[in-house]
């Protein structure tokens, strides 16, 4: 059994999905966004990111973070600024020496629906499929986080059962 925290990196909006591995099902726990305030600076935004993090860690105990790797940006500024909400995640990571690890888009969708090209309402639909959800999460961030974790389940044997 291993509980996964998947995470879609953003500064305003970061995703975040909680499942928990068993045996060969996954049982979904939580999700959310974690939104910061555009009136602060990115240091404040990051911290509150990296505290948030934190409250989320000790609650649910995760094995592992998976997090969506930004695979291509036309904005270098939106790049740099998700490099280093990665960053944060990455140092947060390792205070609790959680391992982390990196899924491009492509191999996400791969994972969910055998389809590199799906889009986003296919993504949202698979998740709630496998993780037999009432319906799909409000917020796009949460599901992608979730899909991050599925995959993370899927294509990771090495995790516990």
């Amino acid at each position: 059994m291993s509980i996964i925290l998947g995470l879609d990196p953003g500064l305003a909006n970061l995703g975040y999905g909680l499942v928990k591995q068993e045996k060969n099902h996954l049982k979904y726990l939580d999700s959310g966004v974690i939104k910061t305030p555009a009136n602060k600076t990115n240091a404040e935004r990051l911290f509150i990111i990296h505290k948030k993090l934190i409250n989320i860690i000790k609650k649910f105990k995760p094995d592992i973070i998976a997090v969506e790797e930004l695979f291509f940006c036309k904005n270098v500024k939106t790049a740099l600024v998700v490099g280093q909400v990665i960053g944060i995640i990455t140092l947060t990571a390792g205070q609790h020496k959680i391992t982390i690890s990196q899924y491009q888009p492509l191999e996400i969708k791969q994972a969910l629906t055998a389809y590199g090209l799906a889009d986003k309402k296919q993504i949202a639909l698979m998740t709630k499929v496998i993780l037999n959800l009432n319906k799909i999460p409000a917020s796009n961030h949460a599901t992608d986080a979730l899909a991050c974790a599925i995959c993370c389940a899927q294509t990771k044997p090495w995790i516990k059962n």
